[in-house]
């Protein structure tokens, strides 16, 4: 099978708790999949384009269950490793619209985490236009972080785009970790999406990483607005103002939305527009990946957002 998108990383059984709920005080969880890499591939396989994930889950129920959703959303797995010596990662949390979300991983020893190099084949990346990486998968282990110096050789082997989201996430190591093992990856890039927040604990910014060789740096701001800069322009794109739901998922899904309009040789500026809108339409929705639209849905909502037609459709 022959994909647009190569990504690899840590897919997760996610354990949401009914809304509203703290976690501790929570009896009824909702099952489903998250991890950033495969939260993208969903929203690009749902968008029309052929996407591959690469990782690795145990020999057991949430690995099963993982691989049946990525598949279900068109996603190839043929290339996903199972592990019987491994179990596959927990992620529980609760979802609340208005306070501090309690997130909570049982990652530790997963298979996931045990991703070696060795594993990533040329062939893996055959025909891909664009690879994806996040900052999770350098962080979950020694040989998670060779593995990603691996797929982004390869990625440049085959001459493909590479893209990177830091994703920090602070449960998996000190500022000074990620600053040690992700900051020294950006630069390998052609093009970065990254939250405000993030670039600062990197220690990087928009224009240390253009003038470092960085073709594009997209920067998500605090407002939850977003800017593309490259070496000679700029461009900003506000937010869709929507009633929010859950926020967790909506880096992903921006994600999704740009690379999307980039793979369609769209200008940045639809580019930013359609990540607005694809972020947008999932922190309506309780899980990372439930309100990720397909292409029509994605261009229903555009009309919506802009006001050029009515929010209900007949």
């Amino acid at each position: 099978m022959t994909s647009d998108v190569v990504t690899c990383g840590e897919a997760m059984l996610l354990m949401l708790a009914e809304p509203g709920v703290p976690l501790e005080r929570a009896v009824t969880f909702r099952r489903s999949v998250a991890g950033a890499e495969s939260n993208m591939a969903a929203g690009l396989a749902r968008l029309g384009h052929g996407v591959r994930w690469l990782g690795r889950v145990g020999d057991d129920p949430s690995g099963r269950a993982v691989l049946a959703q990525l598949r279900a959303d068109g996603i190839d797995t043929s290339y996903a490793a199972v592990d019987a010596s491994a179990p596959t990662g927990l992620l529980m949390r609760d979802s609340h619209p208005a306070r501090a979300i309690d997130v909570q991983y049982h990652r530790a020893g997963s298979a996931a985490s045990l991703l070696t190099p060795d594993e990533l084949k040329p062939e893996m990346l055959g025909g891909a236009r664009l690879v994806h990486v996040t900052g999770i998968t350098p962080m979950l282990s020694d040989s998670a972080h060779r593995a990603t110096l691996r797929l982004l050789e390869l990625a440049r082997e085959a001459g493909a785009l590479v893209s990177f989201d830091p994703n920090l996430r602070l449960k998996l190591g000190t500022p000074e970790r990620w600053r040690s093992l992700v900051t020294p990856l950006l630069e390998r890039a052609d093009l970065i999406l990254a939250g405000e927040d993030e670039l600062q604990v990197l220690g990087v910014t928009g224009a240390g990483l253009l003038a470092a060789g960085v073709d594009t740096v997209v920067v998500k701001h605090r407002d939850k607005s977003a800017s593309c800069l490259t070496g000679d322009s700029n461009w900003h794109q506000p937010a869709f103002r929507v009633p929010v739901t859950d926020p967790v998922g909506a880096g992903d899904a921006f994600a999704a939305g740009f690379l999307s309009a980039l793979l369609r040789d769209a200008p940045y500026d639809i580019c930013l527009r359609e990540a607005a809108a694809v972020a947008a339409l999932v922190v309506q929705c309780a899980t990372d990946t439930d309100g990720l639209p397909d292409r029509r849905g994605l261009e229903r909502a555009l009309e919506a957002f802009t006001g050029d037609a009515e929010s209900v459709h007949r």
